[in-house]
């Protein structure tokens, strides 16, 4: 177990009792915040922020603990059972909105940039490159890998599907996380898949996949960082300090931090993708204040509802759990220093 690894897994185990036993972390002086994170580059900003110290300078003790999945966030944030996660936009988050057992939406997690190579390509397996699939039409009725049936990985594949006249109903929906794919496509299990990165270089890097469609998505919203309802209304400044850390460490790596080797360590010891690997990826992007592109956020919302995964009908009102005043306070803040 790496060093990180171990000490999230003590702090982690610490901070679980702790909890069992007292009252919840918000109700201390000093707020512990646990955020729930994946294994992803995009999550990069956050293992920065924690190893570099800018939660500690913004006094803050913040544990980062690994998630299995997009559900598994809303539902313990909803709960109480975490404060604070970040999560893709999918069926399941509209829904959650429009049942009021939701979480305060603070600021964008990334989006995809406007330029290839894409962090989130639809990849084809190598095999299936040999065997004649070259273009998005010759997916039809072959098996793709998606993450799930209502969140980012879909609308993503759905978008891809597109650029061949396809749908997702013309294909065969296989559901497995981006790290099961390589597998998936060395045995011949997948045709196709979602990725990404590190894990769409390392098919390239193992022959095992090629990238088929990277034009797909550009300037989507990918995720979201969002905390506890009740947490967020009682902690405020505790909320405002968390963003401004983010916000610090995404602009440093928005401006040249990925070519720091320091970083590199940092994220390679939380993604477990080796430092020569991360150089080469492709990376998602934010806006420089934190904000969320709602008109994009819209777009997968339509996505769902024609997909019939909604439970309701017209826009959903998502300014009502979306504070940017936390936002705009973070960003006036990081101003100061």
């Amino acid at each position: 177990m790496s060093s990180i690894s171990r000490r999230n897994f003590i702090v982690s185990t610490a901070a679980a009792l702790a909890f069992s036993l007292s009252a919840p972390a918000w109700g201390q002086e000093k707020p512990q915040i646990e955020f729930l994170y994946s294994p992803f580059a995009d999550y990069a900003p956050f293992f920065v922020a924690k190893e570099l110290g800018y939660f500690d300078e913004f006094g803050l003790d913040v544990t980062l603990s690994p998630k299995s999945g997009t559900a598994e966030t809303i539902q313990m944030l909803a709960s109480g059972n975490v404060v604070s996660g970040a999560a893709t936009w999918g069926a399941g988050l509209f829904n959650s909105i429009n049942s009021g057992a939701t979480v305060t939406i603070v600021a964008t997690l990334a989006k995809m940039p406007d330029t290839v190579p894409s962090p989130s390509p639809l990849m084809v397996s190598e095999q299936a490159w040999q065997d004649g699939i070259r273009d998005v039409k010759d997916l039809k009725g072959k098996r793709v890998g998606i993450p799930g049936p209502g969140g980012f990985g879909l609308y993503s594949v759905a978008k891809a599907l597109e650029k061949g006249g396809l749908t997702v109903d013309d294909v065969e929906a296989i559901y497995l996380p981006p790290p099961a794919t390589a597998a998936a496509f060395a045995n011949g299990g997948l045709e196709a898949g979602w990725s990404i990165e590190p894990f769409a270089l390392q098919l390239e890097k193992e022959g095992l996949g090629r990238r088929l469609v990277e034009d797909h998505t550009f300037g989507t919203e990918l995720g979201f960082i969002a905390f506890n309802n009740e947490f967020a209304v009682e902690n405020e400044d505790a909320v405002v300090n968390f963003l401004a850390a983010f916000l610090k460490a995404a602009r440093q790596l928005d401006n040249g931090g990925w070519q720091d080797e320091k970083i590199l360590d940092i994220v390679s010891e939380y993604t477990g993708t080796e430092k020569e690997t991360l150089k080469g990826i492709a990376y998602t992007i934010r806006s420089e204040d934190g904000s969320i592109d709602l008109t994009s956020v819209r777009e997968q919302e339509e996505f769902f509802r024609e997909r019939g995964a909604l439970e309701y009908e017209g826009p959903i009102d998502i300014e009502s759990v979306y504070r940017t005043d936390l936002l705009e306070k973070a960003n006036a803040l990081l101003a100061q220093q």
